[in-house]
């Protein structure tokens, strides 16, 4: 079949180019990386008696597609970079523009090609490594790491319209949280407060305990204060919402993700973390046309360095990608970018360059 919709011979041995370098070079890298992983890991697998199962399945059956995702921009790049100067330097490429195709037509089947591994991003990022880093995670939690859960401190949260609760710090491994306050506003005003030492979740009632406290009742200018040593009380909260688990964020799909996130905002809690997992899994996919875009127009010329150049080029302004990101992630963490700009200016200013390289290529 000489056409498949609306692509050419010459179109079908790209993207077999194309997609064939970037899967055997994403293979390559994940079977180096597991090795690496292996012997950084084997002593915890040995002196803990992990289970061979457990390693194989939850771990490194997980590890996969976790790491597939994670370097799918890099060897974009690379691939590109790769095969397109092997075609320049066979002059493969002169043939194909000395023909009458033009460049932005030889431009089809790269993009068809960063579509489909777009495509292979987006899911991945979205729906697939999110429960399988769940395992992962789980994984490293039960077997490796001492502490599986971080403790929280200076939580405050809106638990309903007008009610407000305030925790010091809470500690995750016995579920107590230490210098409780509750605040009850009614027409913005504050009607009554409750101040504890700590708050203790007793699992076989599933109520919270609260321990020495002191309730002021205010009515107008009359204040009502009670105190006492022990009362239990039910609250729309549970000791999930506070028992943060490393790196939780990798581990919600993205329709858990979006409603995880509205949430924490009706409850006062900080959400840039997520919005900026939710931006990057939205920005990182996309960054595949931009790389491609910037690695045909440097890679189609036959330059004196030939591929070694080439791919040293490739690898400055992959690394220079990737610095870009974790630079605007700092901004955004620190307030001074919203989290969707911090995750797509890598994009703008790289989509900047590609539009240059394309123009200067395409002469």
């Amino acid at each position: 079949m000489k056409q498949l919709f609306g692509l050419k011979r010459i179109d079908m041995y790209i993207i077999k180019k194309f997609l064939g370098t970037f899967f055997y070079a994403i293979t390559l890298i994940i079977s180096i990386s597991i090795v690496f992983d292996v012997s950084e890991n084997l002593d915890d697998f040995i002196s803990k008696e992990v289970p061979t199962k457990a390693i194989l399945l939850d771990y490194y059956f997980n590890f996969i597609p976790y790491f597939a995702n994670l370097f799918s921009s890099l060897f974009t790049f690379i691939a590109v970079i790769y095969f397109t100067s092997k075609m320049a330097y066979n002059t493969e490429i002169i043939a194909i523009l000395s023909s009458g195709v033009s460049f932005r037509r030889l431009m089809l089947p790269y993009m068809v090609s960063a579509m489909v591994i777009a495509l292979f991003s987006y899911v991945l990022g979205n729906y697939v490594i999110p429960p399988a880093n769940k395992k992962r995670v789980e994984f490293r939690n039960s077997y490796i790491n001492a502490k599986g859960y971080e403790t929280s401190a200076d939580i405050h949260q809106q638990l309903e319209p007008g009610l407000f609760v305030y925790i010091s710090s809470y500690n995750a491994s016995n579920d107590v949280g230490y210098k409780f306050t509750m605040e009850r506003f009614e027409e913005r005003k504050l009607v009554s407060k409750l101040s504890s030492e700590y708050i203790k979740w007793d699992r076989a009632k599933k109520k919270w305990t609260i321990h020495s406290y002191v309730i002021r009742e205010i009515d107008g200018y009359k204040e009502t204060i009670t105190k006492g040593e022990e009362i239990d009380t039910t609250l729309n909260m549970k000791p999930e919402d506070y028992r943060v688990m490393r790196d939780v964020v990798e581990t919600i799909a993205l329709p858990e993700l979006n409603k995880e996130i509205k949430d924490l905002k009706l409850r006062g809690v900080s959400t840039i973390n997520y919005e900026l997992e939710k931006h990057r899994r939205r920005s990182g996919p996309f960054s595949a046309f931009i790389l491609t875009l910037i690695g045909v127009s440097l890679a189609s010329r036959k330059v004196k360095g030939g591929i070694g150049l080439h791919l040293g080029f490739g690898i400055l302004i992959s690394f220079s990608y990737i610095m870009f990101m974790q630079v605007s992630t700092v901004f955004a963490h620190s307030g001074l970018l919203p989290s969707y700009l911090a995750t797509w200016i890598p994009n703008l200013l790289f989509g900047v360059l590609a539009v240059y390289l394309y123009k200067w290529a395409a002469r």
